[in-house]
């Protein structure tokens, strides 16, 4: 595994960084090892929803988590607001940092994820290749 490690800055959107990142960097997979910072805007897709939920205002990031192909990407974050009330979701484009966002990104050289239809849960999901 290969550690990388940077940060994003004010008004990034936070998958797309994260995407363009290691796509900048010619992964092929690799997954969040950890991240703290903040957003001012957070546009998540909530369980058993179809659509995207945009908030704004001040929000600390608690955790994100996820995987990263060239297929596309996976990434979960949790939240707490301004009185400390947490949510959160599946990370979907527009989620803008305030601040900062300080990145560990795990890079797996010898591993390639992959994205398919699945058969059973009719979404698109994770395929490993050695």
């Amino acid at each position: 595994m290969k550690l990388l490690v940077f940060r994003l800055h004010p008004d990034q959107d936070i998958k797309l960084a994260i995407d363009n990142f290691a796509s900048d960097h010619a992964l092929s997979s690799g997954f969040i090892i950890t991240c703290v910072g903040n957003l001012k805007k957070a546009a998540i897709r909530l369980a058993d929803q179809s659509e995207t939920s945009i908030y704004t205002g001040k929000f600390e990031i608690l955790s994100l988590s996820g995987t990263y192909s060239r297929d596309g990407s996976h990434y979960h974050i949790s939240l707490s607001d301004e009185q400390g009330d947490a949510f959160g979701g599946h990370v979907m484009e527009g989620c803008q940092v305030d601040t900062t966002a300080e990145i560990v990104f795990g890079a797996l050289p010898e591993v390639t994820f992959g994205r398919e239809i699945d058969s059973d849960t009719g979404a698109d999901e994770l395929i490993i290749r050695k």
